[in-house]
């Protein structure tokens, strides 16, 4: 059968995956989430033609586009039955949009086409509707392919915040009117970049809204040591971004004698009030996603994957790791979400009969909770730091963290940075460098620690209030963006600075296989974008600059 796809950092060769996918989808998952792409682009044809009949789309119409295009993501879902699925409801939800438009001419194949009704068919139909099917120039195809990743990303975003009860219809419409256009081979690259940078300002609109939910359920984050390592008894680490489940797994083993750890990029819930105050959410186990498979090997706990960041689980613990919203692995126990909830009574008992760990064993403890309430109570002192020449300068380094070589760049960068410097970090690229003991400036940590990917926005808040304290152009402050991307949130996160109008962020550790050399020159050209090279040459052209 075959496949192709180069959407994460790690794909083969920097080039493409072609037999089976670095992150560990086989080709028959790659068709079928090729095909489930091909669907939502028919599906964004007719929510679009709805829209400019006045007519709005149903209610859960946008929910849908957000979990379908978030299930392909990096990383997600490798679970071909539950793809299965959500071509069905795709076929089914693009039947009702139809019907409700009325009939028209000219509707592209991917609009009007049916849907096979067993997954064989469906993998042979998907081997004509792939990444490369369509024969496009290569800058049209990379512009596209852009177009589409940075749309998983935005419905990442989406998906979290609507979790909590968060939605703003616009992102929906306007995820319907991008997958639309990916679908329509007659859009020009000009066409194309302006949807692109319509995208981040979506995005940025989505990422505020995440941060309300997040806020407004949990509280604003607070500057909280948290708890590196490993303590005696029974526990369960929960991995994955979504922090409602963390709090319905809090309530349920409240009282039990389980110690809840937190991995990955659920480590900035140790800042939030309102699931601190669980006593029995004692700390951070492992480190970014790619070593869980070493870090949970024959590990005596259960494991719970919340969202994305899973990998092929080892036998050794197969048995003791669960799924659960979106994620999904073949043989792995998927706890479903039946009226709002979720019953974690399986990794409980999974827990208690393992027993846990027979000791105690701690590693250095990390800060987290630097969000943009907490930094910007005391942009009264950092603003007279700057003035008084006591911090030079910040560096924002952070983003997906993975296992290509490389990557060590930003743990050296880090440990190079003056010490009149303030590095923040945000998500799990963090965890390069935030064990470190980087000390002080100016009576503030060096180190502030923002959150998960999806706190961008607090890191994008802190700048724009510092401009404007300042009275100046982002670009004119005294900081500097150095990034690491792995999977389509970073690009979604790229795309919203660019549309920001931010300039010369440095990206690394290599740069995305599906963006063209003419579109990187754009790129290049526009905004300044540049590859990361040594931490030596980069920190001596930023300083000096």
């Amino acid at each position: 059968m075959g496949m192709f796809c180069f959407q994460c950092e790690q794909t083969a060769g920097g080039k493409g995956c072609t037999k089976v996918g670095v992150c560990g989808k086989d080709e028959h998952v790659s068709g079928l989430q090729d095909l489930l792409v091909y669907q939502l682009k028919g599906l964004g044809f007719w929510g679009t033609q709805l829209l400019s009949q006045g007519k709005e789309l149903p209610e859960a119409a946008g929910d849908f586009m957000m979990e379908a295009l978030f299930a392909t993501l990096t990383n997600v879902n490798f679970h071909d039955e539950r793809f299965v699925e959500l071509l069905l409801q795709a076929q089914k939800l693009k039947e009702e949009l139809a019907a409700s438009a009325g009939k028209l001419e000219n509707v592209p194949a991917a609009a009007s086409s049916t849907l096979p009704q067993t997954k064989a068919q469906m993998e042979l139909h998907a081997i004509g509707v792939g990444i490369q099917s369509d024969n496009l120039p290569e800058d049209l195809l990379s512009l596209r392919e852009l177009l589409v990743y940075g749309l998983k990303g935005l419905a990442a975003y989406a998906h979290h915040a609507k979790v909590l009860g968060y939605e703003d219809s616009a992102i929906y419409n306007f995820a319907y009117r991008a997958m639309a256009a990916a679908g329509d081979n007659s859009k020009t690259a000009e066409e194309l970049l302006d949807l692109l940078m319509e995208l981040g300002q979506v995005n940025f609109r989505c990422m505020e809204l995440l941060d309300q939910a997040n806020t407004g359920t949990y509280g604003n984050s607070e500057p909280t040591e948290v708890f590196c390592g490993k303590k005696r008894g029974p526990f369960i680490i929960i991995s994955g971004h979504d922090l409602k489940d963390l709090k319905q797994l809090l309530e349920q083993t409240e009282g039990k004698g389980i110690n809840i750890f937190t991995h990955g990029e659920m480590l900035p819930a140790h800042g939030y009030p309102e699931l601190k105050k669980y006593k029995h959410l004692v700390g951070n186990y492992g480190g970014a996603w790619q070593d869980q498979q070493k870090e949970f090997d024959n590990i005596p706990g259960a494991i719970l994957m919340t969202t994305n960041c899973i990998q092929r689980p080892r036998p050794s613990y197969q048995d003791r790791i669960f799924t659960t919203g979106l994620v999904g692995w073949p043989d792995v126990v998927h706890i479903p979400q039946e009226n709002g909830k979720k019953d974690f009574t399986a990794v409980i008992q999974k827990a208690l009969e393992l027993g846990g760990w027979s000791e105690d064993e701690k590693e250095a403890t990390t800060t987290v909770g630097f969000g943009h309430a907490a930094t910007l109570s005391h942009a009264g002192a950092i603003i007279d730091a700057v003035k008084a020449g006591q911090i030079r300068h910040f560096f924002l380094v952070g983003g997906c963290d993975g296992a290509k070589s490389g990557r060590n760049y930003y743990t050296q960068l880090a440990e190079s940075i003056p010490q009149d410097c303030v590095i923040l970090t945000l998500a799990c690229g963090k965890y390069r460098f935030n064990k470190l003991d980087l000390g002080t400036v100016a009576g503030l940590p060096r180190l502030l620690d923002v959150g998960q990917c999806n706190d961008a926005y607090s890191a994008i808040k802190i700048a724009l209030a510092l401009a404007d304290a300042f009275q100046c152009d982002v670009n004119q402050l005294p900081l500097s963006l150095i990034l690491s991307w792995y999977e389509q949130k970073a690009v979604v996160i790229l795309l919203t600075l660019l549309s920001l109008g931010i300039k010369n962020i440095h990206l690394g550790p290599s740069l995305p296989a599906f963006v063209s050399e003419n579109v990187l020159g754009i790129l290049v050209e526009k905004f300044g974008l540049k590859p990361i090279s040594t931490p030596a040459a980069d920190l001596a052209a930023i300083l000096e600059a």
